[in-house]
């Protein structure tokens, strides 16, 4: 399979040279609103899926939430190189990490 800059040069392609009836298509078409409630439930089924001790279903789910954020980034137009910079500018630091107060399960 391609790796995720491949698969984002495939997303920006579609979305300049629509393939009729796919789904990238598809989400393009209905707009933004459709493609960050897509990334919202992707993201909540990887959290669920991260609960189970299934691997299987937590590499299907944050597979589908990477898509989804790739048309999301290729949405608002926002390149892969952006992407990797912001990675890069982290790269080595330490974080300000601070004491919080446990969560509390209910």
């Amino acid at each position: 399979m391609q790796d995720m800059e491949a698969l984002y040069q495939l997303i920006a392609n579609r979305q300049k040279t629509p393939k009729k009836g796919s789904y990238t298509d598809y989400l393009f078409t209905e707009g933004l609103d459709k493609i960050l409630k897509k990334v919202g439930e992707e993201a909540t089924e990887v959290v669920v899926a991260a609960k189970n001790p299934d691997d299987d279903a937590l590499v299907y789910e944050t597979a589908d939430l990477f898509y989804h954020v790739l048309v999301l980034l290729v949405q608002r137009g926002v390149s892969f190189d952006q992407i990797k910079v912001e990675l890069a500018k982290r790269e080595g630091e330490m974080s300000d990490f601070k004491d919080r107060p446990e969560i509390k399960n209910r």
